[in-house]
């Protein structure tokens, strides 16, 4: 079994309130959710108006193949231009 997980770091720009942040984020979160079959929530910097970290996890049986989708994930979040990609890490792990 291969578990990949990330963080995905983003600054928002333009943002004036919390309920306005949640709103793009949740987007964001949605659309991801829809396209890649993966878990996703808003792990840190809930209360930052210009910044936040999203993380997310996928489990498959090839490490090739969600490699790919993480990688596919993250241009996936970059494309929605939603808000800027700041900075992503992820951990690819065999159990």
């Amino acid at each position: 079994m291969v578990i990949g997980s990330g963080v995905i770091t983003l600054r928002l720009h333009n943002c004036r309130s919390l309920k306005e942040k949640r709103g793009i984020i949740k987007s964001m979160i949605q659309r991801v959710r829809n396209g890649f079959n993966a878990s996703i929530a808003e792990v840190r910097l809930n209360d930052s108006l210009t910044r936040a970290e999203i993380g997310f996890a996928m489990v498959g049986n090839d490490r090739r193949m969600i490699n790919s989708k993480m990688d596919k994930l993250i241009a996936f979040t970059e494309n929605l231009y939603l808000a800027e990609l700041i900075d992503t890490k992820i951990e690819i792990i065999n159990i």
